[in-house]
């Protein structure tokens, strides 16, 4: 036996789900993904998502529409028939008659231990503010913010050196087989539901650009949370003087070091810089146009002469 699912989904994350659903012998009636973006240089090419490209490389039917908030869009929805929708980092707001438009409804995997971090940016958002332990959850959806009942939990460590990038990838094989395993009790109608608490609900809002600029007066601890936090995508940056030239660079990895000064001096010839309290060594770094590269590599193109405020 087996359950016919519509799988919703957008980035790397979402496709390692799909891929396990697949594995798991479950029907996949559609994929649906957010539609290809333009990329390259000039912005000329389309590009599809790893979703979408997932599906077609498993020989799935996949649909890219903009809004499923038209009659039209919910109508195909619900002709697929399907017992179950699974949402995975899809990008969309769903309709109620997409939460409603399947036997048993939509099941979302959620990267956080809700009610914590509910919204765009868990995963950021948790190692940002310095947690110490997140998680992955399988929750029935409802018309709230990822409001809706839990049914499976997976606690998830934060080490400290952790990036986003580096939790993302720790959570990605978790989370796929959270929600093997809960379509496998859905299946045989042993999935039980607890009630999300709004006690110490936090939000994850969606990474601004604005945020995204280093603040050096703040505590040492406080920026290298901040830059791991944004690690490798948007990037935490900051900019530094080359020989009289400013140019933006984007900081992927520090370490906590010794040193004092005034917040943003450069303390040595390292990358070790000042903060508010305490300093950090800058370990990873990547000039605009160019790839990550370690401090010792970094350098041996130039040495910024200091940061600019």
């Amino acid at each position: 036996m087996s359950l016919r699912v519509i799988f919703m989904g957008t980035p790397d994350f979402a496709a390692e789900t799909l891929r396990a659903i697949h594995r798991a012998g479950h029907e996949i009636a559609a994929v649906y993904s957010q539609p290809p973006r333009p990329a390259g240089r000039r912005g000329l090419e389309l590009t599809k998502s790893p979703v979408q490209r997932a599906a077609e490389e498993l020989g799935l039917e996949v649909r890219t529409p903009v809004s499923l908030k038209g009659e039209v869009e919910q109508d195909a929805f619900s002709a697929l028939s399907a017992d179950v929708a699974v949402v995975v980092a899809y990008g969309l707001i769903l309709p109620q008659a997409i939460l409603e438009g399947t036997r048993l409804g939509a099941f979302n995997l959620h990267a956080s231990l809700l009610p914590r971090w509910r919204g765009a940016a868990p995963i950021q958002r948790a190692i940002m503010a310095g947690d110490a332990e997140t998680g992955v959850m399988v929750m029935k959806m409802d018309a709230g913010l990822d409001t809706g009942p839990v049914a499976l939990t997976a606690r998830v460590p934060i080490d400290p050196q952790m990036t986003a990038g580096d939790l993302q990838d720790s959570m990605m094989t978790r989370g796929a087989g959270l929600m093997v395993e809960a379509l496998a009790k859905l299946e045989a109608g042993s999935l039980s539901l607890t009630r999300q608490t709004d006690e110490g609900a936090t939000y994850a809002a969606k990474i601004a650009k604005a945020e995204t600029r280093i603040d050096w007066s703040r505590p040492a601890r406080a920026v290298h949370d901040h830059i791991r936090g944004l690690s490798p995508f948007p990037g935490a940056w900051c900019e530094m003087d080359f020989s009289g030239k400013p140019e933006r660079v984007k900081v992927l990895r520090a370490a906590a070091a010794d040193g004092e000064g005034a917040p943003g001096t450069l303390l040595d010839d390292q990358l070790t810089v000042a903060c508010g309290r305490g300093a950090v060594r800058l370990t990873e770094l990547q000039r605009a146009g160019g790839k990550a590269l370690s401090a010792v590599d970094f350098l041996r193109g130039s040495q910024p002469e200091r940061i600019i405020p």
